[in-house]
């Protein structure tokens, strides 16, 4: 039972690669492939991206509840975390140029690479940077906005109702609860950084 977190961590990370393979699959070979096979990849990736972020949640609570935190998991839960936000980012941008989702995707993924760096950086110098409120609730706002722009890109997979005035509301709602994960995003890479500065400028000076 106390591996049963890293192996739902596990899970996520395969469903990342998953959600990523299937839209790209979709996209690239829309020319090719009869349509219901696309909407069949498509509705996969969606149902696939909302088990894995679930799985987000779950693991975490698992582990503490079972006392089985550990080194691995501290390594692969923000590895399975930065995958499949960024599996679902370019997923979603190879359906199709949007800028509206292109630009927060954009400074979403900045971010990540750069407080990644940061991290590895700040690591070696032995100083931790330590997880803020803000960023665990960044990750729930990131994972609630990227599901809401698959399910509006994956619109006519679910055949849902062709209606513009619905898609339209739908597609306004996705694209503010992305722009509002992407400033979130962007606020807790500064704090990050100002952590960063603080603790290897104190370093500096010992």
């Amino acid at each position: 039972m106390n591996r049963l977190p890293n192996l739902i961590t596990g899970f996520r990370l395969v469903l990342a690669l998953f959600t990523f393979a299937a839209l790209s699959g979709a996209a690239l070979l829309s020319e090719r492939l009869p349509e219901d096979v696309q909407f069949a990849l498509e509705r996969w990736a969606f149902v696939a991206y909302v088990v894995a972020a679930l799985t987000d949640f779950v693991d975490g609570w698992l582990a503490r509840r079972l006392h089985a935190e550990s080194v691995w998991g501290a390594i692969l839960d923000p590895i399975a975390d930065k995958v499949l936000v960024c599996g679902v980012i370019l997923g979603l941008l190879s359906l199709g140029p949007n800028a509206a989702v292109a630009i927060p995707a954009a400074l979403i993924l900045f971010r990540e690479f750069t407080v990644s760096a940061l991290r590895e950086v700040a690591a070696g110098k032995g100083v931790t940077l330590p997880v803020t409120l803000l960023a665990k609730w960044k990750t729930t706002l990131q994972l609630v906005a990227l599901g809401a722009e698959l399910l509006t890109a994956c619109w006519a997979a679910f055949g849902l109702p062709d209606d513009p005035s619905i898609l339209g509301t739908a597609t306004l709602v996705a694209h503010g609860l992305l722009w509002i994960a992407a400033l979130a995003t962007l606020v807790t890479g500064a704090q990050y950084w100002e952590q960063a500065r603080k603790a290897l400028s104190a370093g500096d000076g010992a």
